[in-house]
């Protein structure tokens, strides 16, 4: 939902400044015209005062993400980046993340033993993952093994239904 811009400045930096200028406060400060007369607020003129509080950047980054709904993408990754504090160092080596697709985790194993494994296991991830990064709206995880060997390609192959056809 981005302010439409003024015409003539139809390019997508005034966009962006625009936006920015509603998130974070669109008071503009001109300079002093001449010398003012009469009684002066001295609250505009301490540092600290109402209004002028110096903000963090962390606090401006969190902000933002908040405001533009990056939050759970960033959870996403970081739990994708952090999978070996996560699952263990041991598993690490066995297994690795694949993606995360409508709130299932995807995770890559090196065979069907650790699959297995990683399948028993499967509710305590899902419990740790839930402390960590609730951000991230993980719902499921999916443990895939190696890829079966293919039948359809080779020297001897041929037209039909395969090998499964002779089987039983």
């Amino acid at each position: 939902m981005v302010e439409q811009s003024p015409p003539g400045a139809g390019n997508e930096a005034s966009a962006v400044y625009l936006r920015f200028k509603q998130l974070f406060g669109g008071q503009v400060h001109h300079a002093p015209r001449g010398r003012k007369r009469g009684k002066e607020d001295d609250s505009s003129t301490v540092p600290y005062g109402v209004g002028r509080d110096p903000r963090g950047l962390g606090n401006i980054v969190e902000a933002l993400t908040t405001e533009l709904g990056w939050s759970s993408p960033l959870a996403q990754s970081e739990l994708l980046a952090s999978w070996s504090e996560l699952a263990g160092e041991d598993t690490a080596r066995h297994s690795s993340p694949a993606g995360i697709t409508d709130g299932v985790l995807v995770v890559l194993c090196e065979s069907t033993a650790w699959a297995t494994q990683l399948r028993i296991m499967r509710t305590e991830l899902l419990k740790h993952i839930a402390t960590r990064f609730p951000d991230a709206g993980i719902q499921s995880i999916r443990f895939q093994g190696p890829d079966a060997p293919s039948w359809k390609r080779g020297p001897r192959s041929i037209p039909g239904r395969g090998p499964r056809d002779t089987y039983g």
